[in-house]
């Protein structure tokens, strides 16, 4: 009877531990059709369309940073940094290892290095969450979701300022 039950001990924590694994990585993550790649105007303060090719991105409903995109671009950074909002210091987010084409220490070695530039792709993409897209001097691009002041404060219970916008409830 002991055998049995340390058999069935180890199997449920060996299946409970494999469908944890397998929700974090895999089951809330969707691919994204259609989408667009943008960044904030220093002319306008909106976001613009860029001109991009190769575009993949995967997201998730479960929350609001799990989105995560690469794409090639034909725009210069000298352009990029004239036209569109940049960003003093990003670091980008781990991605899932199965999305091939985001790897974040690698993208991170790239902006430490000056090789790839942060630029602000849009402000409260969600509420307290920005789009973060950084650009190679090669072309290729990547964005990913970052907490900004105003999430920071809302998901550690920090008092809301009036400099932060309404936070909508569903």
């Amino acid at each position: 009877m002991g055998r049995f039950l340390a058999v069935l001990l180890v199997g449920s924590a060996v299946i409970a531990g494999f469908s944890m694994y397998y929700l974090q990585v895999h089951a809330f993550y969707s691919e994204v059709e259609g989408g667009d790649v943008q960044l904030v105007s220093v002319v306008s303060d909106t976001p613009e369309v860029i001109s991009f090719d190769n575009f993949e991105a995967i997201d998730a409903d479960s929350s609001p940073i799990r989105y995560r995109a690469c794409f090639t671009t034909d725009m210069s950074l000298s352009l990029l940094t004239e036209t569109y909002v940049g960003l003093e210091k990003a670091t980008p987010r781990n991605a899932p290892g199965w999305f091939d084409c985001f790897d974040a220490a690698a993208i991170g070695a790239e902006l430490d290095a000056g090789t790839a530039l942060p630029f602000l792709g849009q402000k409260n993409v969600d509420f307290g969450v920005d789009r973060i897209v950084a650009i190679t001097d090669d072309g290729r691009g990547y964005v990913w979701h970052e907490l900004n002041e105003c999430g920071e404060k809302a998901y550690d219970g920090t008092i809301i300022g009036e400099e932060c916008p309404k936070r909508e409830m569903n």
